[in-house]
């Protein structure tokens, strides 16, 4: 059962009932992420996650991690490019313990100046896994050229250079700016009451201050690009794509259902053309990353760079297959079946239907429920999949980006000509 509760600050509570689940999945969550940064401060929502877990008051950084141990929390946060998140999820009998770790390390961070300069040196390190990592750094890479010139492009790590500049003042700032309780959703799922789950959490934060949106977000410009960053690696890694869907619009559907018949599971054309086939790639795969008011729709691999051409030939031919509706009812079946299994079996955890909560809390201002989900991906048409091909993958739309031993004369770029709507 789902509900909600709005405090006069503007803060959100939601929550969802499950009766024969004996756990329960709490999340803290602020509408704010790398897009809201400025240049100067790119990563910093990053930082403040780092930090948030460090020491409170009352708590020290091992208090907070011996107390969530104790009562078996599986705890983590993450940032996004518009969200940053708390969670953790415990047994039932917990939940008002970890309620009371979670506000306190929201509400009550010192953010000691020796702990910052201390995490700013593990942000380092994180900054270079990622740069060490080819099949991460690729995905940075594209999103700086493919949103370039636009918040959504910066990395949600920040770089070396905007992390070191980043102070205890700052962020003090950046928090009194953005952590606002109008930006601000808890949501959880499992075995709890939503009166309790409100009484407790009410007096606690109602006495933040409302101040009304700090966002200013802007949808970004998207313009064909092609940029190979040289690299002494082994393999050549690939990452092309074109605009897609942004979160709320109805053609996340029938995109959705693209993404899982050319590049979404084992069965998937590419999958099956350039590895099974033909053995040329260990990963290769499509992807859709959606935003509030835009989306990217992708395909990445890594590759012998001897092979480049070849597999952006097969890459462009599967694309081209479906622009031109070589795609049979069949595989929009075997697609639509395996999207709503996998909604079904995520919502046999805590933890998806708690994300799932908030996301469509942030983004509908509803409740969703799988029943709606599965009504409108089973009313998606084989004119819609064809369509949302020829409207992502537009000649003047699609980006390239390469990282490995390859350059620009090296590329077959007729790999990058598709089917205009």
């Amino acid at each position: 059962m789902y509900s909600k509760t709005v405090l006069d600050n503007g803060l959100t509570l939601v929550s969802e009932k499950i009766d024969h689940f004996r756990s329960i999945s709490l999340g803290i969550w602020v509408k704010v992420g790398s897009r809201d940064e400025r240049e100067q401060e790119n990563g910093i929502s990053h930082f403040i996650e780092h930090m948030i877990f460090k020491g409170t008051r009352t708590r020290t950084n091992l208090q907070i991690s011996k107390e969530l141990d104790n009562i078996g929390g599986l705890s983590n946060a993450f940032t996004g490019k518009e969200y940053t998140c708390f969670h953790s999820k415990v047994l039932d009998r917990h939940f008002e313990k970890l309620a009371d770790i979670l506000s306190d390390i929201f509400l009550n961070s010192v953010f000691d100046l020796q702990d910052l300069n201390r995490e700013r040196q593990v942000i380092f390190q994180e900054i270079i896994m990622v740069e060490d990592t080819p099949d991460d750094l690729i995905h940075v890479l594209f999103n700086r050229h493919f949103w370039e010139n636009h918040p959504l492009g910066m990395s949600v790590l920040g770089t070396n250079e905007t992390v070191m500049s980043i102070q205890r003042e700052t962020i003090l700032d950046y928090i009194e700016d953005h952590y606002t309780p109008d930006h601000t959703l808890i949501a959880a799922a499992g075995n709890i009451e939503h009166e309790a789950f409100v009484n407790f959490l009410k007096p606690l934060f109602e006495s933040l201050e409302f101040k009304g949106d700090m966002n200013n977000h802007k949808p970004p410009d998207i313009k064909s690009s092609v940029f190979c960053h040289y690299k002494d690696l082994e393999q050549a890694h690939i990452c092309l794509g074109g605009k897609g869907p942004h979160y709320s619009s109805e053609d996340r559907y029938p995109c959705v259902v693209l993404n899982t018949v050319l590049g979404g599971n084992m069965s998937s054309r590419l999958f099956q053309e350039v590895r099974e086939k033909r053995g040329l790639a260990y990963t290769i795969y499509s992807f859709l990353s959606s935003y509030l008011d835009s989306g990217l729709f992708g395909v990445y691999t890594a590759i012998d760079p001897q092979e480049v051409n070849q597999v952006l030939q097969i890459i462009n031919k599967e694309i081209r297959e479906i622009q031109q509706g070589k795609i049979t009812t069949s595989d929009l079946d075997d697609a639509k079946e395996h999207l709503i299994g996998g909604l079904l079996l995520g919502a046999e955890n805590t933890d998806t239907r708690m994300m799932r909560l908030a996301r469509n809390e942030f983004v509908f201002g509803r409740y969703i429920t799988d029943e709606e989900i599965i009504d409108r991906l089973e009313k998606v048409t084989l004119d819609e999949v064809i369509q949302s091909a020829q409207d992502i993958f537009k000649d003047d739309h699609v980006s390239l980006v390469t990282l490995g031993k390859i350059k620009e004369g090296d590329l077959d770029l007729s790999g990058l000509s598709f089917v205009e709507a």
